[in-house]
């Protein structure tokens, strides 16, 4: 059974922005920012830092709480 680590899907839902918008801001590729947000895959602890200040959040908020 897989866990969902990362709550960006849910974060980018909260604050109406699209997955484009945030690849766009980075620099990567829209597949990639699909598979963080289906937890396919996981941002590296920099760039949930960096994603986090894109979206003004704290990078806390962007985890999933154990």
């Amino acid at each position: 059974m897989r866990k969902d680590i990362n709550r960006l899907k849910v974060v980018l839902a909260e604050k109406n922005i699209t997955n484009k918008w945030l690849a766009q801001q980075l620099g990567k590729d829209q597949a990639m920012i699909s598979k963080w947000c289906t937890n396919t895959s996981q941002p590296s602890l920099e760039m949930l830092i960096q994603i986090a200040r894109l979206l003004d959040v704290r990078a806390d908020d962007l985890l999933r709480k154990l």
